[in-house]
Parts: structure tokens; sequence; C-alpha cells
């Protein structure tokens, strides 16, 4: 528990100590260019293709995981498929997230 709990520091610490760079003002000042639109539009559009793929593969573990659990204990099904619809509800709200991400980046950036 410890290791784990080291590690994820570590990772986080790195993301915020390498992700400062990002928000330093470069030359030009900071504009969006026809260059930054096109690298917006495509890093939107991965990033929701990323989520979109990621977040049904969770669902069908989260799905898989709970009929296992119903199949050994029937008497816990109610339990686990509460479990399971909040589980699932989140895990589509982190894709919705993704999508008005996208969304903002194809919409409210575009063209300044």
């Amino acid at each position: 528990m410890i290791r784990k709990t080291v590690l994820a520091t570590l990772v986080w610490l790195a993301f915020f100590v390498l992700a400062a760079p990002a928000f330093a003002q470069g030359e030009g000042g900071g504009s969006w260019t026809p260059e930054v639109y096109k690298w917006a539009l495509i890093s939107g559009a991965f990033a929701l293709g990323l989520a979109a793929a990621l977040g049904a593969y969770s669902q069908s573990r989260a799905i898989t995981a709970a009929c296992d659990g119903i199949s050994r204990n029937p008497g816990a099904s109610p339990q686990i498929r509460f479990a399971l619809i909040l589980g699932l509800a989140l895990i589509e709200s982190l894709v919705i997230y993704v999508l008005l991400i996208a969304f903002i980046i194809f919409l409210v950036l575009w063209g300044g």
C-alpha cells in the first residue's frame, strides 16, 4: 500500500514538474495560429477516442465482475447491482467530461 502511494505521488510530482513549461509564454504572445488549431483538433479527437475506448473496456470489465459476483452469491445481487450501476454512471461521466472538453476545443476555441 505504501509503495503504491509513493509511486502515485512521484507520478503526480513528475506530471506537475513537466507540465510547468507548457504554461510558460513563448514567442508570439501565445497567439493561436492555424498550426495550433490543427493540433488542438487532433488532440481533442485523440482524447475523445481514447476515453471512449477505455470507458467501454472498463465498463465491460465492471459488468463481467458484477455477473461473476452475482453468480457466486445470488443473495447479494441487490448490493452488487447498485454498485454496478453507480460505477457505470461514474465511468460514463468521465467519457462525457472528455466530450465536453472536446466540444470546447472544437467550437469555443476555434477561431478565437
